[in-house]
């Protein structure tokens, strides 16, 4: 039998569109399959819990269209570096493929498997997949990469459209190597005691089909007043696709095509679209960001921000991590995250807001619980976001912009839908108090069974004088 080809399958748990899948069958040799969990490569960010918890189920949903074509998913844990070269030799591999990753741990962690491999005498060969263009193709005019998002979109746009996604291959050949392997229990992914994945479980369809049905729900309707409607969380305004982008169950290509091709077939103007595929280009942007700044998830990028008088204060991290900040939109949102794994995009920049700047702790304690709790928990957009908010990135909003939480609810959750949903002990309350309770007369807290400091807790801070703390703050740093 010819020397088969190793699949390494990284942030690409999916058979359709998968460049790296689709040259090794073009090879016409045998493909074995490998997947590692590596939490321990120098420079690795370990996944967060909700994202083990999703990747668990892509891994087991990948297994099994593996094992319906006669294969074996291998799966193991180390360094990849060592692990995967291990495997190759052990299997007698011509080659091993791979989807190329861009953080600097991950483009590290390849030389070192190419090196390994060459010395084995086994190719080493990396695909794209993981973006729709690579990280270092687009640049200035200078050669220097965008900071800012607007020029970074137009040369996105300006470009040929990407490819056509690539189907399932037909007579896909995977082997079953008698090889010592981990299963997805052993690999300890999924939370035991306490189970607290009840609400991720509810949420989410964990497998390429999942997301599949996701992006058709979105194209049957959403995608096309995506523009009006993404800001408003208690509304099906968005397409719930990041934690599949996130681990590899779909391919941004697939997206930005089937969008393409629904419009064709309804007879709409494809730039209906692109409210919504305009986040797959800022999606580009933060790995692009990543990819040539290594640093941008431990350090502020605007380099006077090293000096701001961030506050240690345990006890409103507590409070804001808990949704329990006397904030209705801020506590609905954490609460969110915490049951799902996942946070609307609009409530994220409060929930964001508010821990930098009413509160001043520090954008990484937040990043850092973001990438803990999350199930889309992405190294590039997770750093960006954050630095992004905090006022201290790349094409950051300015310090000076303080998202106001009661304005922000009023204005995108008016009817206090999405606070009743995630705060129920708020939910009796009439919609002119149920973004500010602690404003509400007596007799309307008493109707709707609030007590304030025992049923929901009072403000952890004054909003008013947080702003003008946090704006004192940011003239002290710019004064030098």
């Amino acid at each position: 039998m010819a020397r088969p080809v190793l699949l390494w399958l990284t942030r690409d748990l999916r058979l359709a569109d998968n460049p790296a899948l689709d040259a090794a069958v073009r090879t016409g040799r045998p493909i074995a399959a490998v997947f590692v969990l590596d939490d321990v490569s120098p420079g690795t960010w370990a996944r967060g819990a909700a994202s083990r918890w999703f990747l668990a189920g892509a891994l087991e949903s990948l297994a099994r269209a593996i094992a319906a074509c006669g294969g074996r998913l291998l799966l193991r844990r180390g360094p990849a570096d060592r692990v995967v070269a291990e495997v190759a030799r052990t299997i007698d591999a011509e080659a091993v493929h791979w989807t190329r990753g861009y953080d600097d741990a991950s483009r590290r962690l390849e030389e070192r498997l190419a090196d390994r491999l060459g010395e084995l005498g086994i190719a080493a060969r990396s695909f794209p997949g993981f973006t729709i263009h690579e990280p270092e193709a687009l640049r200035q005019r200078g050669g220097e990469p965008y900071r800012v998002y607007t020029p970074f979109s137009r040369a996105w746009l300006e470009r040929e459209p990407p490819g056509r996604p690539l189907p399932v291959p037909e007579r896909l050949r995977f082997l079953a190597p008698e090889i010592a392997s981990e299963t997805v229990d052993s690999l300890a992914l999924r939370p035991t005691k306490p189970d607290w994945a009840g609400g991720l479980r509810a949420a989410w369809d964990v497998s390429e089909d999942g997301a599949e049905v996701l992006l058709e729900r979105f194209l049957a309707g959403p995608i096309w007043s995506y523009g009006r409607a993404r800001d408003f969380p208690g509304r099906p305004g968005v397409s719930r696709l990041s934690p599949h982008l996130a681990v590899g169950t779909i391919s941004p290509r697939r997206i930005y095509w089937a969008a393409r091709a629904r419009a064709e077939a309804e007879g709409r103007d494809f730039g209906a679209a692109w409210p919504f595929l305009r986040q797959l280009v800022w999606r580009e942007f933060a790995w692009s960001n990543l990819f040539h700044f290594p640093d941008l998830p431990d350090r502020p990028l605007r380099p006077e921000f090293t000096r701001f008088p961030w506050q240690e204060d345990p006890a409103a991290l507590r409070a804001w991590r808990k949704g329990r900040t006397g904030y209705p939109i801020v506590d609905a949102g954490m609460r969110e995250l915490w049951t799902t794994g996942w946070m609307h995009n609009r409530v994220r920049m409060i929930v964001g807001s508010f821990l930098t700047k009413d509160l001043l702790i520090p954008w990484q304690e937040g990043e850092r619980w973001f990438w803990d709790t999350l199930v889309d928990a992405d190294l590039a957009n997770n750093a960006m976001g954050w630095q992004w908010v905090a006022g201290c990135g790349i094409d950051a909003a300015p310090y000076f912009r303080i998202f106001n939480p009661v304005l922000q609810a009023k204005k995108f959750d008016p009817d206090g839908a999405y606070v009743r949903r995630w705060v129920p002990e708020l939910a009796k309350l009439p919609n002119d108090w149920i973004h500010e309770p602690w404003a509400a007369p007596p007799l309307v807290l008493e109707e709707a069974g609030v007590r304030l400091g025992a049923t929901y807790p009072r403000p952890i801070v004054d909003h008013a004088q947080a702003r003008k703390r946090a704006l004192a703050a940011f003239e002290a740093i710019r004064a030098g």
